[in-house]
């Protein structure tokens, strides 16, 4: 009986606890004696549609076993909002998992380099102006999606790891910045109930589950949250690089940038720089007018049709080597000027 007791009150003694084991987390959902696996590397799909979000694939526990939930494009709860991966912290001889949430800034997540944007501090992939998502065509992989709320700022990276924890035995050393600790105290939303169900779903196939697949999953992303019958490209290859390849295609630890109608970025790559807990906290660069950025599109495409107009066309005419032939050749004339000065003579 009192152990029954104590169980009821195990939640509640775990909450008191987050404070103190992660200042940064909205909640904590469970501790483990055992490690994270790595985390993969693999191909953004592309985005469904203008507003979603990014939310990269993590590690979850279920009690006997670590399985892959899926990095998916999320619709955000709200405007404005920006999403806070969770991440595995290291405390006591325990990783105790500190939950994602909702956010106006993105907070502390370990370090942990999710890639997509989310290099260790912040994010890179995009940000809220005007009641608009502007995304960053050097993360973003658009796929066939009409975007007119772009710009293009590449990620720089200075490391390569997929260590998939903070704290203990080869985890991060990252700590809390004074702009990660002020996001804690504002205004959370736990993860939506799409992302909740992407998170039951693997719970429940086998396939995901480490202890089946080494690590390496097989579904490691899906276009939408929720939805395992359209999952994402397979694994990809390793991209830590993103100043090089992080473009609005795939991305994968160190590579050229891909194209804006690419497979997808690829994963990884944090950014140290002094300056990335300043605009990433807030979802990008400062906001640019929405007028220039489509004006930059329209000069864009105006310059494109400038140059089909002015292509040249075989189908008209001669080829350009062939028309002197039209014209009577001057050693014809020769011969006369020839004839003509015997008859003087």
């Amino acid at each position: 009986m009192r152990y029954q007791k104590f169980l009821a009150l195990l939640p509640a003694l775990l909450l008191c606890a987050a404070p103190t084991l992660a200042p940064a987390a909205v909640g904590v959902s469970v501790s483990v004696d055992l490690a994270p696996p790595v985390l993969p590397v693999y191909v953004q799909p592309p985005l469904p549609e203008p507003g979603y979000l990014w939310s990269p694939g993590d590690w979850a526990w279920d009690g006997t076993d670590y399985y892959w939930v899926p990095g998916s494009w999320v619709e955000p709860p709200v405007d404005g909002a920006l999403w806070t991966p969770g991440y595995w912290g290291y405390q006591d001889g325990l990783y105790v998992w500190n939950e994602g949430y909702w956010g106006p800034t993105v907070g502390f997540y370990g370090g942990v380099n999710y890639g997509f944007g989310y290099t260790g501090v912040g994010y890179q992939g995009g940000y809220w102006h005007g009641g608009a998502f502007f995304y960053n065509r050097a993360v973003a992989n658009f796929g066939t999606v009409n975007i007119v709320n772009v710009y293009n700022t590449p990620v720089q990276v200075h490391e390569t790891t997929r260590v998939s924890f903070n704290g203990g035995q080869g985890g991060l050393r990252a700590q809390p910045s004074a702009d990660e600790r002020r996001a804690m105290s504002e205004h959370h939303t736990p993860p939506t109930g799409m992302q909740m169900q992407q998170q039951q779903h693997a719970r429940g196939m086998p396939e995901m589950h480490a202890k089946q697949n080494g690590g390496r999953p097989q579904i490691l992303t899906t276009q939408r949250a929720g939805d395992f019958a359209h999952p994402g490209p397979g694994p990809g290859l390793h991209n830590h690089t993103q100043t090089q390849e992080h473009g609005a295609g795939p991305q994968v630890h160190q590579g050229p940038p891909p194209q804006a109608t690419g497979a997808g970025p690829a994963m990884r790559g944090p950014d140290h720089r002094e300056d990335a807990a300043g605009p990433a906290m807030r979802g990008g660069p400062p906001p640019q007018p929405r007028d220039q950025v489509q004006q930059h599109d329209q000069v864009q495409q105006h310059d494109q049709v400038q140059q089909r107009e002015q292509a040249p066309r075989p189908q008209e005419g001669r080829p350009p080597e062939a028309r002197p032939q039209e014209h009577a050749p001057p050693k014809k004339e020769e011969p006369k000027r020839e004839s003509e000065d015997k008859k003087d003579h």
